[in-house]
């Protein structure tokens, strides 16, 4: 018996299995006291190794996704900012509209939570292994520009299509020329019907051609945005003017 243990020890540490052996004796003592059968018994152990993977997991899927902060659903203030609904929040969480490659349009002024929400939705999607991706607009516009320079254009296309979301943040803050408009076009365009893109904005969608300064472009992109997706307008006051005030 002991020999055997010892090289069960030696496997599980030759395979790197460190949760299994970590939790072996207990396992063992558990199995005795109980009677369970091998399966059962090397079941147990072995979920122990599957929970640490996946937590891992996890923990990597969210690390990559590129938040600008870990706030989740659980962390927005609903009292202070009654406008949004929480049950629809609550159903995005659900991630229901990932599987039917809607988009989500977070809409209202600086400071009532947009990338908050955004964010949140988006840990949650991490978390459930879905390829998640966050980046600000300017971000996204640059790097397909210096892409288009560079002449791979289409794999930077090919590499923002992957995710099954993404999160585009700050859409509007800054104008947008009629190339970069083009580009934004083209990376909407290739997600249409395929992917999920959440969106934050500060500007109704009826000032978007003043934002893209092609009216073209803007209305195709829009068209593209909201055929199959739900707008979210959330109207408050300022998390940052509550803060400063309180800070008084």
């Amino acid at each position: 018996m002991s020999s055997n243990y010892n090289q069960l020890i030696s496997n599980l540490e030759y395979l790197k299995l460190k949760h299994m052996l970590l939790h072996l004796d207990e396992t063992i003592d558990f199995a005795s006291r109980n009677s369970l059968s091998f399966v059962d018994a090397f079941l147990r152990l072995s979920n122990h190794e599957i929970d640490f993977k996946e937590a891992n997991m996890i923990k990597s899927m969210v690390k990559v996704a590129n938040f600008p902060h870990l706030k989740e659903l659980k962390d927005f203030d609903f009292d202070f900012q009654p406008s949004v609904n929480k049950q629809q929040m609550l159903d995005f969480e659900s991630l229901r509209f990932i599987n039917k490659a809607e988009n989500i349009v977070f809409l209202g002024t600086p400071g009532v939570g947009k990338t908050h929400l955004a964010t949140s939705i988006g840990i949650a999607a991490a978390k459930k292994r879905y390829t998640t991706y966050f980046i600000k607009c300017t971000e996204i516009l640059a790097q397909l520009k210096r892409a288009k320079l560079e002449n791979r254009l289409d794999a930077r296309l090919r590499h923002f299509n992957k995710y099954k979301l993404l999160i585009i943040d700050e859409v509007g803050y800054l104008p947008i020329d009629s190339d970069d408009a083009k580009l934004f076009f083209q990376l909407i365009d290739k997600r249409y019907e395929k992917r999920s893109t959440i969106i934050t904005t500060n500007i109704s969608f009826d000032t978007w051609d003043e934002v893209f300064l092609d009216p073209v472009i803007a209305n195709a992109i829009l068209d593209r945005i909201l055929h199959h997706a739900q707008v979210v307008n959330v109207i408050g006051p300022s998390y940052r003017t509550r803060n400063h005030f309180k800070s008084e």
